[in-house]
C-alpha cells in the first residue's frame, strides 16, 4: 500500500503577521526586552509553526524566543519542516538533554546579554536557576500577561481561522445528531463525531465528551448508563459537544435533542431561549463579563459548575467567567475582537437538561454569531 505524504506547512503569512505584530506591542505594554515562551499555543501564536512531536503535557521548557528589539524569533527545533520563512535556519536551535547545552544557544541570541527584563510563560524550579546564565543582566518576570492580554483579542485573521473550525465542529455535530434514535448508544453517537471530524481533515479533538444522556435526576450528572449499557431511550435528552483544534485554533459548538418522545421537553426548551437570550444580550463591548453571570440569575435559572462563558482561541483563552470566580468577571470587561465560547444549561426534574453552546464573536457593534447549527424546535 502506497503512504500518503502529508506536508506540514506554516500558518499564513497575515495570520502570523498579525498576532506577531499584537505581541511585540504587548511586550512593549509589559516592558518586556525578550519572551522566552514554553506553552504550545503561545509559540505558535508568535511563530505560526506547527510543531510536531509535543502532544500531551510536558515541563517546560525554553521551546521559543522572541526578542522585541529586532522582532527576531528563535526556535527549538531540528527540522525546517512547517517553519515559515521568516524565521531563518540560523535561529533555529536544536534538542539537547543537557539544559546547559540549551543556554548556551539562548546565551547566543542576539539581545540576550543587553536585555534587562525577560517574560516567561512558565518557569520550573531547575529553568528558574539556569535562565539567568542566558540572560544574566535580566531581571525575570512573569510573560504570561504580556500573551493573554496578545491573544485575547482575534485579528481579522485569527476570526477565519475560528469560523472554519467552528465549521468543522458542526460537522460533526450534524453528522452525530443525523444518528440520534432510541437504542443508539452513546459512545456510536461519539464515533460517528469524530469520524466525520477526521474525514474533514480534524483529528484532534478540544474535549473529551462528545454525547451523553443527560440525567433526569440530577442537575449536573450525567445519566448513569451503567444499567442501560449506554444506550439512549426514548425520550432521553442527548447533548452533544463537538470541539476541534483546528489550524491550532478550537472550533466549539454544542447542542441538546430529544430522542423519539418529547415529553417535557418543549418548556424546557423555552426556558432554554430565554436564558440564551439574555447570555446573548450581554456579550456587547464595554460590558462586564459578570453580566454573563447576571443573566443566569435574571433567567431565574442557576449557573452552571463549569464556566458559563470562556474566550476562545488557540486553546484556553481569557476571560474565564464562572459562578466560582465572580470577583475576576466582574472585573473583565468585554472588548471587540474577543471571541466567546457561551454555555447556556437548564434542567428539571423527570425531564433532563437542555445544554448548548455558542461561540460568539464581540464586534464593535454587538455580538455576531459564529454558530449556526439548527437547534430543536418543539
Amino acid at each position: 500500500m502506497a503512504l500518503m505524504s502529508v506536508e506540514v506547512c506554516p500558518d499564513d503569512r497575515a495570520l502570523r503577521s498579525g498576532r506577531r505584530r499584537r505581541a511585540l506591542e504587548q511586550m512593549a505594554a509589559h516592558d518586556l526586552d525578550v519572551l522566552v515562551l514554553g506553552r504550545q499555543a503561545n509559540i505558535r501564536y508568535v511563530t505560526g509553526a506547527p510543531q510536531l512531536w509535543v502532544a500531551g503535557t510536558r515541563p517546560f521548557g525554553p521551546a521559543c524566543v522572541l526578542v522585541r528589539e529586532t522582532g527576531a524569533i528563535h526556535l527549538l527545533s531540528t527540522w525546517d519542516e512547517g517553519v515559515p520563512d521568516d524565521i531563518p535556519h540560523e535561529n533555529l536551535y536544536g534538542i539537547s538533554w543537557n539544559p546547559v547545552n540549551t543556554m548556551s544557544a539562548l546565551r547566543r541570541i542576539d539581545g540576550a546579554a543587553s536585555a534587562r527584563r525577560v517574560g516567561t510563560d512558565a518557569l520550573s524550579p531547575a529553568f528558574a536557576q539556569l535562565l539567568p546564565t542566558a540572560f544574566p543582566n535580566a531581571e525575570l518576570v512573569d510573560g504570561e500577561l504580556a500573551m493573554r492580554a496578545a491573544r485575547r483579542i482575534k485579528t481579522a485573521e485569527e476570526v477565519a481561522a475560528l469560523r472554519e473550525a467552528i465549521a468543522m465542529a458542526e460537522t460533526g455535530l450534524a453528522a452525530a445528531v443525523a444518528e440520534l434514535q432510541p437504542g443508539v448508544r452513546e459512545q456510536t453517537l461519539a464515533g460517528v463525531m469524530l469520524e466525520a471530524m477526521a474525514a474533514g481533515g480534524v483529528s484532534a479533538p478540544s474535549n473529551q465528551e462528545f454525547a451523553w444522556i443527560t440525567s433526569p435526576d440530577h442537575p449536573w450528572r450525567r445519566v448513569n448508563g451503567d444499567h442501560r449499557n449506554g444506550r439512549v431511550r426514548d425520550g432521553d435528552l442527548v447533548a452533544f459537544s463537538a470541539g476541534v483544534l483546528a489550524g491550532g485554533y478550537m472550533g466549539e459548538v454544542g447542542r441538546t435533542w430529544p430522542a423519539g418522545g418529547v415529553g417535557g421537553a418543549p418548556a424546557l426548551y423555552r426556558r432554554w431561549d430565554n436564558l440564551c437570550a439574555k447570555l446573548l444580550a450581554a456579550c456587547r463591548p464595554g460590558a462586564a463579563a459578570g453580566e454573563l453571570l447576571a443573566a443566569y440569575d435574571a433567567a431565574g435559572e442557576p449557573a452552571p459548575p463549569m464556566p458559563l462563558a470562556r474566550g476562545l482561541g488557540m486553546g484556553f483563552d481569557p476571560p474565564v467567567v464562572s459562578k466560582h470566580l465572580p470577583l475576576t468577571a466582574a472585573e473583565e470587561r468585554l472588548e471587540p475582537g474577543m471571541v466567546l465560547a457561551v454555555t447556556g444549561y437548564v434542567w428539571q426534574q423527570g425531564v433532563g437538561a437542555v445544554f448548548g453552546r455558542e461561540a460568539v464573536l464581540i464586534a464593535a457593534d454587538g455580538p455576531e454569531m459564529l454558530t449556526s447549527s439548527p437547534h430543536w424546535q418543539g
